[in-house]
């Protein structure tokens, strides 16, 4: 009975941030001080008007069309038209239990190469390793803020033998990096993905947390070949309701067609009280307009006090543009762990977290960069997103939040920054030097 799992898939592991998150869930209930900067969930409480739709809807009980009802996906076209200037046509969007389900049917349908990004999210290659393709990575550097250049789509394309059709995964904006493209650099990309017949899938899960609400979509520049991937779990604060969906271009209807037929022999459809509740909180977008300027100031101000008090350190990372994470590198500490036979990011996470308490994820494996290179995703949720929610609605949009909005209303990320921060200078060469 050893046989019964293929071949290539005899080490394949669950999601490393649910597993890891699952792990730090007990020892916390447990009474454990520990920073938690590994799980990306949004800290904030589900935007009220889809609770309030919800209580109305909980008792419906009938299955709905697959590809979810009409009027929702009107509401979901609508939305994007209001926020993104995008022309959608709801025949093509296909809502499911999320958009990780529909990432994972595309993939299992799609018949071509798969290009994936490094870093990138946990979940891709895993999902394109269980779909049987052998996925080619794009690597990218902190240099270069993590994002691809249409030169290395050039190297990709001239260093593999790739099949006439591809498709590459673009997380914009980014995780695990924060980083997001501009205008120019999607049309850039846009050119050079038509050039070589390179389809996209386009996750933009974090393009409402835009901290300048400002997000913009590679589907303006390029309609034809891409697919947008989206959803509720991360704007919306709604990641357990399961909500998601995919836009697709008239010219890949096929493509549509089998991940609408695979998704009717899986998930049947999303569930029906979800879908009359989003649809009735999409009548009220002055609502969700307010809620995520909110929610994505108070982003904005966290992420950039954590990029701010580790760089002050020597750390390196981008400063965020969206969503909940950065991405550092604490190559500055490689002699003085190296010194303590720490030689991989997986050691010094869990020396990290041994010895300050605080947990991030290492970038290699999980996110596709080296075992060795002490790249790290930290997320920077841990805080009560109730309290400082409320506390930036009585502030109002017009005022901007307080120097000791973190320390006051964030404690949790403010006093776990604080505590890497002592840290890494304590294995800092340089300010080990400066003390002696």
């Amino acid at each position: 009975m050893d046989d019964l799992v293929r071949p290539d898939l005899q080490n394949y592991s669950p999601a490393s941030n649910l597993s890891l998150n699952e792990e730090i869930r007990k020892r916390l209930a447990a009474g454990e001080t520990i920073y938690h900067f590994a799980f990306g969930q949004s800290p904030f409480p589900i935007i009220e008007t889809a609770v309030e739709a919800l209580k109305e809807y909980a008792g419906e009980n009938a299955y709905l069309p697959v590809a979810g009802t009409l009027e929702l996906r009107q509401s979901i076209a609508k939305f994007h038209k209001h926020f993104e200037d995008l022309d959608i046509d709801p025949d093509n969007i296909i809502v499911a239990p999320g958009s990780k389900e529909l990432i994972f049917l595309l993939l299992q349908i799609f018949n071509g190469d798969v290009l994936i990004i490094s870093p990138s999210w946990t979940t891709y290659h895993p999902q394109a390793k269980l779909s049987h393709h052998k996925p080619i990575i794009v690597n990218t550097t902190l240099d270069k803020e993590w994002k691809i250049t249409p030169e290395d789509i050039e190297k990709v394309v001239r260093e593999n033998e790739i099949h006439k059709n591809r498709i590459i995964i673009m997380n914009n904006p980014d995780n695990p990096s924060g980083t997001s493209y501009t205008r120019e650099e999607l049309k850039k990309l846009s050119d050079c993905f038509r050039l070589h017949n390179i389809l996209v899938l386009s996750d933009e899960i974090y393009g409402r947390l835009h901290y300048d609400q400002d997000h913009s979509s590679i589907l303006q520049y390029y309609p034809e070949g891409t697919i947008l991937s989206t959803g509720l779990s991360k704007w919306a604060s709604a990641g357990g309701w399961r909500v998601g969906y995919h836009v697709f271009p008239t010219e890949l209807s096929s493509l549509k067609k089998a991940v609408r037929s695979a998704a009717s022999h899986t998930y049947s459809c999303c569930p029906a009280p979800m879908q009359y509740a989003i649809t009735k909180m999409f009548q009220d977008l002055n609502a969700v307009d307010s809620y995520t300027k909110h929610c994505s100031r108070i982003m904005m101000t966290v992420g950039n006090y954590c990029q701010r008090e580790l760089t002050s350190v020597g750390v390196r990372c981008v400063v965020p543009k969206s969503g909940y994470y950065i991405f550092p590198d604490f190559e500055i500490m490689r002699t003085m762990l190296n010194k303590r036979g720490i030689t991989t990011c997986e050691q010094m996470c869990k020396a990290m977290t041994a010895e300050c308490s605080v947990v991030v994820m290492a970038g290699g494996p999980a996110f596709l960069r080296p075992v060795e290179e002490l790249t790290t995703r930290l997320c920077y949720v841990p805080f009560d997103g109730k309290g400082a929610l409320q506390a930036s609605r009585k502030l109002g949009l017009d005022k901007p939040l307080p120097e000791t909005f973190v320390k006051d209303y964030c404690t949790p990320v403010y006093d776990g920054i604080q505590a890497l921060k002592t840290w890494v200078m304590k294995h800092s060469e340089q300010y080990v030097n400066s003390i002696q």
